[in-house]
């Protein structure tokens, strides 16, 4: 009896099968290992933060106050002899302060920025608006040294800076993202490269011509991504039972069968629930690998913007028409952003550049469902006025996934119930090409018998 397909549907389904079968083949080896490196990966602030609480707590008892930011900010300049960028405070009394520091030889020495609060000093013009300013500030915090070196997503923007870790109580620099290493932080940074280049960035000499091999990863693993996006969609597809009353079949994972039934459920079943995070971990992956490809996800998301087109022009402080007494402190500015949002959350403090430029302050929620996005506000550096305020709940849903592209891939959009899925989803991404190749060698081992089968068939007389 002849098995071929009869029907649309199951000429279809054969098809886009073959389909999920060899892109698996031909790309589960990478994807394990984006997968595997990924999974680690979801954890990299909570990890790293562990292993050097040296750096991020500090001893605090009930009824302690911070030093001004303004000493703080003054001792880190004289340790760095840089100018300071921005600064973290944390809500967590017990975290310490993050300062994001640019050496001397990459700015304009060390008296770039005022003395209160960081603020320039009027005579003082350094060319630059706020917006970079607030651009850098996102390198602070955790991992921020990967960032400083270009390892983060967004590698080859040049340098952002070094993190220093105060204590806010003493004033003492705990240490900074670029000296400070641990087997963690190492550990960690591979994972990275792993999931990045394939480790293709620690070879120094170029594999392909000129070809630079970090770009040589990228495009390795952005490929492998793509490959494995059209592979769980074809396996949604595929997984739509032939009959309605078989659907419950595909949602449980039979243990008490042979192993080989046990190694489809669990292919099939756990691809089914979470083929939705896996397939917003896949699409949204590429972007970092290929330009072509973020362009293209910004034109279908609507938030696409023309090299060519003039950048947004951020609001400017009000030089005042009397000598001031005195420029503001980040606690002023903090003040001025709670009357506007009123939760309790971490505060980014991005210091003005210029005698114009503003104040950016950016607060995120804190909670376990607590959205990664921040809220901004832009101040008037000499009268904490709000210039602009930009809510994120505010912003149009195609802008709202615009600025989460990077939480919706590493999986923090929503904190760490977010988290926690990702890790999962991860995880079983990780085991889908070894329980689909076990699946296609267990179906190649039945071929040889029902060729046989067939040939035995075909030899009995025509009369039979």
């Amino acid at each position: 009896m002849s098995s071929r397909p009869r029907t649309l549907w199951e000429k279809v389904r054969k098809f886009l099968n073959d389909v999920h079968l060899w892109i698996g083949l031909g790309s589960g080896i990478i994807v394990l290992l984006v997968c595997l490196s990924g999974t680690l990966y979801v954890f990299n602030t909570e990890i790293r933060e562990s292993a050097s609480p040296e750096l991020f707590k500090v001893d605090y008892k009930e009824g302690m106050f911070a030093r001004t930011s303004t000493e703080l900010i003054g001792k880190v300049k004289e340790k760095t002899g840089g100018q300071v960028l921005s600064m973290r405070i944390p809500a967590d009394p017990s975290k310490s302060w993050q300062f994001v520091v640019k050496p001397k030889e990459e700015g304009q020495g060390a008296g770039g920025r005022g003395e209160r609060g960081g603020i320039a000093k009027p005579e003082r013009v350094a060319g630059r608006d706020g917006q970079g300013a607030r651009e850098k500030a996102k390198g602070a915090g955790p991992g921020a040294g990967e960032k400083a070196k270009g390892g983060g997503h967004g590698g080859g923007r040049g340098p952002r800076g070094t993190t220093y870790y105060v204590n806010q109580y003493t004033g003492a620099i705990l240490g900074d993202s670029k000296t400070t290493k641990t087997a963690t932080s190492e550990f960690m940074q591979t994972m990275f490269s792993l999931h990045r280049w394939l480790l293709l960035d620690k070879i120094e000499k170029p594999i392909f011509g000129e070809l630079e091999n970090r770009t040589l990863g990228s495009y390795i693993s952005g490929t492998a991504t793509i490959l494995f996006t059209f592979g769980v969609i074809t396996g949604m597809i595929i997984w739509i039972p032939k009959r309605a009353k078989s659907w419950r079949q595909g949602l449980k994972i039979k243990t008490k069968g042979s192993w080989k039934r046990t190694n489809h459920d669990l292919h099939n079943t756990l691809g089914f629930y979470s083929c939705i995070l896996l397939f917003i971990m896949g699409v949204t992956g590429p972007q970092w690998s290929f330009p072509w490809y973020r362009e293209a996800l910004q034109k279908t998301l609507g938030t696409y913007k023309s090299p060519d087109a003039a950048p947004k022009q951020a609001p400017l402080s009000q030089l005042p028409t009397v000598k001031s007494p005195g420029t503001l402190t980040a606690e002023e500015y903090i003040m001025a952003v709670n009357a506007i949002l009123d939760y309790e959350g971490d505060y980014t403090v991005s210091l003005p550049s210029d005698s114009t430029a503003p104040v950016n302050v950016a607060k995120n929620k804190l909670g376990f469902f607590a959205p990664a996005a921040s809220d901004k506000v832009v101040l008037d550096q000499y009268t904490a006025q709000a210039l602009e305020v930009e809510k994120f709940s505010d912003k149009p849903f195609n802008e709202r996934v615009g600025g989460s592209i990077k939480a919706l891939h590493v999986g923090d959009v929503y904190g760490m119930f977010s988290k926690i899925l990702y890790f999962i989803a991860c995880l079983i991404a990780t085991s889908l090409p070894v329980t689909g190749t076990l699946i296609w060698i267990n179906k190649m081992k039945k071929k040889p018998r029902a060729s046989g089968r067939k040939k035995l068939v075909s030899a009995q007389p025509d009369a039979v």
